[in-house]
């Protein structure tokens, strides 16, 4: 069973930064293979897709991260990471990483960011 670990979430002010890291417990070769990104829920709406980075290094992003947001990846470490500039207050939410591929998808637990204005 693949596990999906985030780390790097925190409280910072408005304007600050945050990299957030998901590492994957499964196979290197699956990973290498796999769709990787990142969603976010915040208090009491849906889980909310935020961006996604292909086995090739396709990236694409939601319209309200764009030019804020990066989302990486290192395969020989089976991690994803979301660079987080520019955080405005709307970006508080609980952000889940997540893993796609051969038909299954995984999830992480979750880390809380925090944005205060």
């Amino acid at each position: 069973q693949v596990q999906l670990v985030e780390s790097g979430g925190g409280s910072v002010q408005a304007g600050g930064s945050l990299r957030l890291s998901c590492v994957g417990s499964g196979n290197t070769v699956i990973f290498r293979l796999s769709t990787v990104g990142w969603f976010r829920q915040a208090p009491g709406q849906p889980r909310d897709w935020v961006a996604t980075i292909t086995p090739n290094n396709n990236t694409k992003y939601r319209d309200f991260v764009k030019d804020r947001f990066t989302v990486s990846r290192d395969d020989s470490k089976n991690t994803v990471y979301l660079q987080m500039n520019n955080l405005r207050a709307g970006d508080t939410a609980v952000y889940y990483c997540y893993q796609q591929s051969m038909g299954n998808e995984h999830w992480g637990q979750g880390t809380q960011v925090t944005v205060s204005s």
